[in-house]
């Protein structure tokens, strides 16, 4: 029974294990916050330094307001050379991404350093970013730790059971942090 239990419990964890490798690979998109810095060749005044609004757009010279939240470098650099075809027609345009304060969650509560923590990856889990924080307060009860994510569909409330998981246990409670949710620690 045990071999079987740990052969189930190796099987999910090689699941869980591929399915961040595949997330991890997924390229970066732009999120609302982003630092980026847009510029077209061989035209010095059209290099600037810009944030992605809360919108989801950036305002570029000659191109006006351009969506690029949820796209990818590339795809923002396309967009941007489109729009500016009319005055600029083999426009090379370059986004490089400067800061990704877009990709931020929040820790509030029972931790030694509460507050905003940046993303720097896309597989990044609720106890490396509690481990970034400092770690729990004596005080805090790890197992009613609560991660708030706000879907198209309403908000949601994840568990995370702390305790458990620096056991070895409940790791399907290890959840995959996306930008914008808060962990409470009670």
């Amino acid at each position: 029974m045990k071999s079987a239990m740990r052969a189930l419990g190796l099987s999910w964890l090689l699941l869980a294990t591929a399915a961040l490798w595949a997330q991890a690979t997924q390229p970066y998109q732009l999120r609302h916050g982003d630092a980026l810095t847009v510029s077209v060749w061989k035209e010095e005044a059209l290099q600037i330094e810009v944030r992605v609004l809360p919108d989801g757009s950036i305002t570029f010279p000659l191109a006006g307001r351009v969506e690029v939240a949820g796209l990818t470098t590339p795809q923002a650099e396309e967009r941007i050379a489109s729009k500016i075809k009319t005055y600029i027609p083999e426009a090379v345009v370059t986004v490089a991404v400067t800061g990704i304060d877009g990709s931020r969650v929040y820790v509030l509560g029972k931790v030694a350093e509460p507050g905003p923590v940046t993303l720097m990856s896309p597989s990044t889990t609720v106890l490396q970013v509690l481990s970034q924080a400092g770690g729990l307060d004596r005080f805090a009860d790890g197992n009613g730790i609560r991660v708030l994510r706000q879907t198209s569909s309403g908000a949601t409330v994840l568990p995370v059971r702390y305790n458990d998981l620096i056991r070895g246990n409940a790791l399907e409670t290890n959840v995959v942090l996306q930008p914008g949710d808060t962990i409470l620690v009670p």
